[in-house]
């Protein structure tokens, strides 16, 4: 579909902003892509229109600080194809670091609606992976009430287990059967980073990590008022809204990352980011 065609299934006849793609950039040895949200759905919908792989996930302090923490993982990250800066510390740092520019971050939520708004108007179906059989219900019910034209050909929930060995392959077939030509995963950091990374050389299409986008568009999380988002303050929100469960990952790994930042920033500390690491990992959470 042409641009013009696009501009008039999304009601507007304004030409689309020049996407921002300074590349990938090293924060605290993760390699985060310098993007804004038109260039990263660009990406995703030129992978689903062309049948080709792509994993991509929204990473945010949370998932940085996993990296610096853990080798292998931090290898994967740097072997997908695109990492978003999900949440303003994350945007801070490729602009301190790197004069990356970027005005905006680019969340896995939003980054869903808007790849979602053109795959719905280019006819191209979609297929959810991760979460419960409950929440895929509601988050399918909600998509289509939001993007009428939306096609949903596949909901498969998460086992909650590290597959058996060749039991990826079956995943696979399911989703190629479908006839998807996007992949949806919701299954938390760090599996899903893990998931997409082991999937990518099993299908021919992108496949996208977001999070808890799963649950804020089921209408079971609810977002931070924008002033909070504009502020980094977004934690907060979700720390008060679950504290007992996430009190460790932002009170403690939010204090090691400013730390980190600064060592960085001064060049007290120089991360080498680890070599990146392709093809399935060992043990592929499901």
């Amino acid at each position: 579909m042409a641009d013009d065609e696009l501009r008039k299934a999304r009601g507007t006849d304004v030409a689309p902003p020049v996407p921002v793609d300074a590349g990938k950039r090293n924060v605290l040895g993760v390699l985060v892509d310098a993007v804004d949200y038109e260039a990263a759905t660009r990406k995703v919908l030129d992978a689903a229109r062309e049948r080709r792989p792509l994993a991509l996930t929204a990473l945010a302090v949370h998932g940085v600080m996993n990296g610096v923490h853990d080798a292998t993982y931090n290898a994967r990250l740097n072997g997908l194809d695109v990492v978003t800066p999900d949440g303003q510390p994350v945007r801070w740092a490729l602009n301190l670091l790197h004069g990356a520019g970027l005005r905006d971050w680019v969340s896995g939520p939003e980054l869903v609606l808007r790849v979602l708004r053109r795959m719905a108007a280019e006819d191209l179906p979609i297929y959810l992976y991760g979460s419960t059989p409950e929440t895929l219900e509601r988050l399918s019910v909600s998509l289509i009430r939001t993007f009428p034209r939306l096609r949903i050909v596949g909901a498969e929930p998460s086992e909650f287990r590290p597959a058996e060995p060749g039991e990826e392959i079956g995943v696979a077939e399911r989703i190629r059967a479908s006839g998807a030509r996007l992949v949806l995963v919701g299954l938390g950091c760090p599996r899903q980073e893990m998931f997409v990374a082991g999937m990518r050389p099993l299908l021919d299409l992108p496949l996208m990590a977001v999070g808890a986008a799963f649950d804020y568009h089921a209408g079971l999380l609810r977002s931070a008022p924008r002033w909070m988002q504009r502020s980094g303050l977004a934690w907060s929100w979700r720390l008060a809204m679950e504290p007992r469960r996430l009190w460790r990952r932002y009170l403690l790994l939010n204090l090691g990352y400013l730390v980190r930042l600064g060592a960085q920033r001064t060049r007290l500390w120089r991360p080498v980011p680890p070599r990146p690491r392709h093809g399935r990992p060992d043990v592929l959470p499901l």
